[in-house]
């Protein structure tokens, strides 16, 4: 698989191998984001043991450990006689006294087979391996049992780890930069489909994203046919309750009595199975932006965060009879369909990165601390940054449209600005559209006099840098 980006988190890791020390190193985000490919590509020139643990007994998995490091270190003996334990096995590499990486990939899959295991690492790491030469990373894809055996406080290895990275999907800019020759459309188009979860963006490199969806979504017997069942099947210990919630999700019932009524289940199984939908970054909670103390805010809604998730339920759950059937042109039709809603949907998801883009490459001469929807009662803003220190608003519209967006598009978000009574004393006001056909000529006349940022589809074409 192509290894692309990440400049970032390799730069970390190289510089935490320049220090010449031990390192312990842990390595967390949710599955196929690119993990392993990171600690693999740093240690590829490195002298290094990759080690993938499996749901085995922890005394299976030792025994494939010895085995491999045996073969690394040419001890024809060690496979033989094999380690004891862990804390053993340490000892003898911490001993060989070389600079080493060592990867210890799905570290939750050891952890659950022996509920010592966390406690035996963090013995071998004071007693040996601290005061070595040995490069310790520890990848996991269940952040709950991550944070549980290595980041929470109380965790055995907690005080133990000289470092951490949170490996989170690609940015929309990100995927831009890994597909030069596609437009905006397609590249929208992928990112609406898979997000930015690399393995799958992989599959769309020099081909049509209709052609990868036919081929490799919707077509029975390829991964991605089944990868969200895989998915929840892998973290959760009950699969067909989240698949009851999310399908609520997807059918648009946002809000927590709606899921109640449309699920069956109780208030408290409903919060509790959203809060494990977010902790593994599959769900969100998404509040108004000017909300002042948001986690007490009874205006919250959920949605589905992951966006291969969210097209695999409104698209292939929905039409599985049909897909299982082989009936891929009726699928691709009703997808043709929807794709202009999910673009729509996605164009808004992706205006406020588009926007601080332009902040943070000083086409725009201001600043802004978060940003985020704005909705109350029968009014909604696409797109609100704030300033709470400067007390700076600014106000955005997102139309993903053939029609060029015009002045009235303006004057409607002026008027529904003035609903927020954010900072409103002697509050900065700014005011943002994007637009998927760009603007007509009135509204560009009306932007560089008002110093209105007007966007087309991710290029900041007219504002006051």
């Amino acid at each position: 698989m192509k290894f692309v980006n990440r400049k970032t988190e390799l730069a970390f890791l190289e510089e935490k191998w320049s220090e010449n020390k031990a390192q312990l190193i842990v390595i967390y985000g949710k599955r196929r984001v690119g993990k392993t490919e990171l600690s693999v590509h740093f240690a590829k020139d490195k002298a290094h043991i990759y080690f993938l643990c499996e749901r085995i007994s922890s005394l299976k998995q030792l025994k494939k450990f010895t085995e491999m490091v045996g073969a690394y270190f040419k001890d024809e003996f060690l496979p033989q006689n094999g380690f004891s334990d862990w804390e053993t096995a340490f000892k003898y590499i911490a001993r060989k006294n070389r600079k080493i990486v060592l990867i210890i990939d799905e570290f939750p899959y050891l952890a659950e087979t022996d509920n010592a295991i966390p406690s035996t690492f963090q013995k071998a790491w004071d007693l040996y391996l601290k005061d070595s030469k040995v490069c310790l990373i520890l990848l996991g894809s269940s952040i709950s049992m991550m944070e549980k055996t290595v980041l929470f406080h109380k965790a055995p290895l907690y005080g133990r780890r000289t470092g951490q990275l949170l490996i989170k999907p690609f940015s929309f800019r990100d995927i831009v930069k890994t597909f030069p020759k596609k437009n905006f459309e397609e590249i929208l188009s992928i990112y609406s489909i898979v997000g930015g979860i690399p393995l799958y963006l992989n599959k769309f490199h020099g081909k049509k994203v209709l052609n990868v969806v036919e081929k490799e979504i919707f077509s029975k017997g390829q991964p991605l046919y089944e990868e969200v069942e895989f998915l929840l099947r892998e973290e959760l210990r009950e699969p067909r309750n989240y698949f009851v919630i999310l399908e609520a999700l997807s059918l648009g019932k946002n809000k927590l009595s709606e899921i109640i009524n449309e699920t069956g289940f109780d208030k408290g199984t409903v919060s509790r199975y959203i809060s494990i939908l977010d902790s593994l970054q599959i769900t969100k909670k998404e509040i108004p932006i000017t909300e002042k103390i948001p986690e007490k805010s009874r205006k919250g809604i959920y949605k589905i965060d992951d966006n291969f998730f969210n097209f695999w339920f409104r698209i292939i759950f929905r039409n599985r009879s049909l897909l299982e059937e082989g009936r891929l042109k009726e699928v691709i039709s009703r997808l043709k369909i929807a794709m202009p809603v999910l673009l729509s949907e996605n164009y808004e998801k992706v205006a406020g990165e588009i926007l601080f883009n332009a902040i943070a490459d000083r086409k725009i001469m201001a600043d802004f601390t978060n940003y985020g929807r704005w909705w109350s009662n029968n009014q909604e803003i696409d797109l609100v940054a704030v300033n709470r220190v400067e007390n700076e608003i600014l106000f955005g519209e997102v139309k993903w449209s053939n029609k060029q967006v015009g002045t009235d598009i303006y004057e409607n978000l002026k008027e529904k600005a003035q609903s927020i009574e954010w900072g409103k004393t002697g509050r900065k006001e700014y005011f943002a559209l994007f637009s998927k056909s760009g603007f007509t000529k009135a509204m560009k006349e009306k932007a560089e006099k008002d110093g209105i940022f007007l966007f087309h589809k991710d290029k900041l074409i007219c504002g006051n840098g």
